[in-house]
């Protein structure tokens, strides 16, 4: 019997499977209704002129995912845990309720802290909140250290709205009285698993301690590991949690590849002729070390490659800040970096994303590729591996559940057979000097001399002084 099905109870019955589905996995969404199947655009949220016209500067669209999810339950003032893939835009879709509900006030102390793990972070986030609040007034200040602290103590006394803070310059400020916590109603930590990796979770707790209990928590990550489960459970109250895509989930509008590399010197000798193509307009490589980073950047510089520049964690505040400005403006055509801009950190279109090493965790591989492709639009990602690193891009593939293609390696690049100092097995040398035998306790090896023989009696030199002169020795003091 054929029965014909109207579009409404086609979506009826679309929306009862969805539901009993999550219930069945016991996640926490937000109520369906046919208006949510469709993406909202900023004009169906009653936001005032300011943030339209500023949306409408930035050029954005539609809300993403995590920003229709999420813009809601921040403004019903719940706690909530977002877990969402980089580049899906964390930071708008916890700024814009935020920035909505914001009114003007002449409150000396912040009313919104934003924690997050690196100054590159703060001061990109700051920029962003610069330009989602262009038609707003809105004070804002981002402190980080490797900073004159005196120069933040004098800005934050000159009042402020929203604050942005690495969490060890921001705890120094507390302590010194500098800063005053009593009027922060909304607490934002983005990226928590890096803060924690990088062994900020002292100072996060002694910050959760500091800040007023009525407060609302937004938390977002890329990942969910168990130090941040932790951190929920302790502080947030019932957190509404929002997952858009799994940390492991490959992203789609980024075309992947792979190339079987000898050693360091053949990669590099690999770099420099991928390097040669003209589609490689704005090229970021990542490293895992610093010292790999220092060498690579010494290989290009020898062979003559322009336009490069270098970004790790022992170079210098002003130096990091060029490197990122030379890099986004177009003066710099190749960017060598480690983790430390993996996360978070915004690029505008980059062309190809290079994994000069396998990073050692696979979520790494997620958060290094997601530099390019950002926003919907087209990215490239390519890996170089050794046969020791072979296991470590398994492990990624296992977690995206899809195999990297690999390209067969030109022949016309040349493979090296000289190893650096990393890549040199270790020797052991064997200590060849003589043994010191301990000496060991008991009886000795030969027999003792007379006057080893002896043996201490107490009081002896008296008895023996009393005999010879017929009468007791007697010491000064002594009493008679």
């Amino acid at each position: 019997m054929d029965v014909e099905l109207s579009v409404e109870m086609v979506l009826t019955i679309f929306l009862q499977v969805f539901n009993v589905q999550i219930k069945f996995l016991k996640i926490k969404a937000l109520p369906l209704d046919a208006n949510t199947l469709v993406m909202k655009t900023f004009e169906n949220l009653n936001l005032s002129k300011e943030l339209h016209q500023a949306i409408e500067d930035l050029g954005f669209d539609t809300l993403t995912p995590i920003q229709e999810q999420a813009y809601p339950v921040i403004l019903s003032n719940k706690d909530i845990v977002g877990i969402a893939q980089t580049g899906t835009g964390k930071t708008f879709a916890y700024m814009l309720p935020i920035l909505h509900q914001m009114k003007y006030s002449k409150e000396v102390n912040p009313r919104v802290l934003i924690l997050l793990p690196t100054r590159e972070l703060v001061m990109q986030v700051v920029e962003n909140i610069n330009s989602y609040a262009k038609y707003k007034s809105v004070r804002v200040l981002g402190i980080f250290g490797e900073t004159n602290i005196n120069v933040q103590k004098k800005a934050i006394a000159q009042g402020l709205d929203i604050l942005v803070a690495t969490p060890g310059r921001l705890y120094d400020l507390v302590l010194s009285g500098s800063l005053s916590f009593k009027s922060i109603k909304k607490l934002v930590i983005d990226e928590v698993d890096i803060m924690l990796d990088n062994g900020f979770r002292p100072q996060l707790i002694n910050i959760f301690e500091l800040l007023p209990a009525k407060r609302q928590n937004i938390m977002f990550s890329a990942t969910m590991t168990s130090d941040v489960a932790a951190i929920i459970e302790d502080f947030f109250i019932a957190p509404f949690q929002i997952s858009i895509v799994p940390s492991g989930a490959r992203l789609n509008n980024i075309s992947q590849q792979c190339y079987p590399v000898k050693n360091f010197l053949t990669k590099v000798n690999l770099l420099k002729h991928l390097l040669k193509g003209k589609e490689y307009q704005k090229v970021l490589v990542f490293v895992t070390g610093k010292k790999i980073a220092d060498r690579l950047f010494d290989c290009l510089e020898k062979s003559n490659v322009s336009l490069v520049g270098i970004i790790h964690s022992n170079k210098s505040q002003n130096y990091r800040i060029r490197s990122i400005e030379e890099f986004e403006s177009g003066a710099k055509r190749v960017l060598i970096a480690t983790e430390v801009i993996a996360r978070g950190i915004d690029f505008d279109k980059i062309s190809h994303v290079i994994n000069f090493d396998v990073p050692e965790f696979p979520e790494n591989y997620m958060h290094r590729i997601g530099r390019t492709g950002r926003a919907e639009q087209h990215g490239n990602s390519i890996l170089f591996y050794t046969q020791q690193e072979e296991k470590a891009k398994q492990a990624i593939e296992s977690l995206m559940s899809y195999q990297i293609p690999i390209t067969d390696f030109p022949s016309e690049v040349a493979i090296s057979d000289e190893l650096i100092p990393e890549e040199k097995p270790k020797v052991f040398v064997k200590n060849y000097l003589p043994e010191i035998k301990k000496k060991t306790s008991g009886l000795s090896f030969h027999e003792k001399s007379d006057k080893n023989k002896k043996v201490n009696v107490r009081g002896a030199h008296k008895k023996k002084a009393a005999a010879k002169y017929k009468k007791p020795i007697r010491k000064r003091g002594d009493k008679k």
